[in-house]
């Protein structure tokens, strides 16, 4: 069972894939101090995984974690790419800056993922992560991540391994089948459940059911709700936003406008309305960033807003 109380993630959480070197090269020393900025702005849950920047997400927010109190902080990585030296060099080529001396190699087995948690445990330098996700299981294999990979963590959380086991996906309705085929804590439901668009799909009140808390990333929607005014060169789902969904994010943000509240406040905080969803979690690339966040996730909303925005755009 659970040994974690999910509580203790709090409202705001740190994502890591941008001091992983998502799309671009951040400094060491900018790096460490976005993620002291998040310490110092009182978050506590911080998320990382192997993917991002092949291992470098990993290995700077633990040069800063491992010495704080232990008790005191949340850390979650991922299961399923293991890390390989890789013979060829060059740079990455899955979206982060960074030389490819390593390569990704997909394993949902029980020996892949415990090998998955001991090396990302020494890229770290913890002892313990508390929660291991298993990650995009339908970018690779959906059946074989449910029938391999969602029992090895059952059995890494039974041994005490992990305090805490879940899934992360970009997909709602990957997440529906996993949710359904395992006793998962959690949920990491990337980009699906916005302001923007909630899917026609029982998800969230079926996590609810059988409590499953939802950590909600993609908030913004790959930058697109962003910025209080939208603008023509806005991405969604990693691309150019379309002309449609431009124009339904500019219609949100003219509805916030009207109630004195910036469309990125809005954005981050929506999915805390739903019961099922236990945190937020933002990325950032600069203390700046992060003091952004934490002061729209703690800005006043009006009811009356939520009211307004509801079916705006969709």
């Amino acid at each position: 069972m659970n040994s974690l109380d999910l509580r203790k993630l709090g409202k705001l959480g740190f994502g890591g894939a941008g001091i992983g070197n998502l799309y671009r090269a951040i400094p060491d020393g900018e790096a460490l101090a976005t993620i002291l900025a998040a310490w110092e702005s009182g978050i506590r849950y911080f998320d990382t995984a192997p993917h991002y920047g092949l291992g470098l997400s990993e290995q700077r927010l633990g040069a800063v974690l491992r010495d704080k109190p232990r008790e005191e902080f949340i850390i979650s990585t991922k299961v399923g790419r293991l890390l390989e030296p890789n013979p060829t060099g060059g740079q990455d080529s899955e979206g982060f800056d960074v030389p490819a001396t390593m390569r990704r190699v997909w394993d949902f087995s029980e020996k892949g993922i415990r090998r998955s948690i001991e090396d990302s445990l020494e890229r770290l330098g913890l002892n313990q992560v508390d929660i291991a996700y298993l990650h995009d299981p339908d970018v690779h294999d959906l059946q074989d991540g449910i029938s391999q990979g969602l029992p090895a963590l059952e059995k890494l959380r039974s041994e005490g391994l992990v305090r805490a086991i879940g899934v992360g996906t970009n997909s709602a309705e990957a997440a529906q089948e996993c949710v359904e085929a395992a006793d998962l804590d959690l949920l990491m439901l990337a980009g699906r459940y916005t302001l923007l668009e909630q899917p026609d799909v029982p998800l969230l009140e079926r996590c609810a059911e059988r409590s499953t808390g939802v950590v909600s990333v993609g908030a913004y929607n790959s930058g697109l709700l962003a910025r209080p005014d939208v603008p023509e060169d806005a991405h969604y789902n990693y691309d150019q936003a379309p002309t449609e969904v431009l124009e339904r994010a500019r219609a949100l943000a003219a509805v916030c406008r009207d109630f004195g509240v910036e469309l990125p406040t809005a954005a981050l905080q929506f999915p805390l309305r739903h019961p099922a969803v236990v945190n937020v979690t933002a990325g950032a690339t600069s203390p700046e960033q992060v003091s952004i966040n934490a002061a729209r996730m703690e800005a006043t909303v009006p009811e009356e807003l939520w009211e307004a925005l509801e079916g705006v755009g969709r």
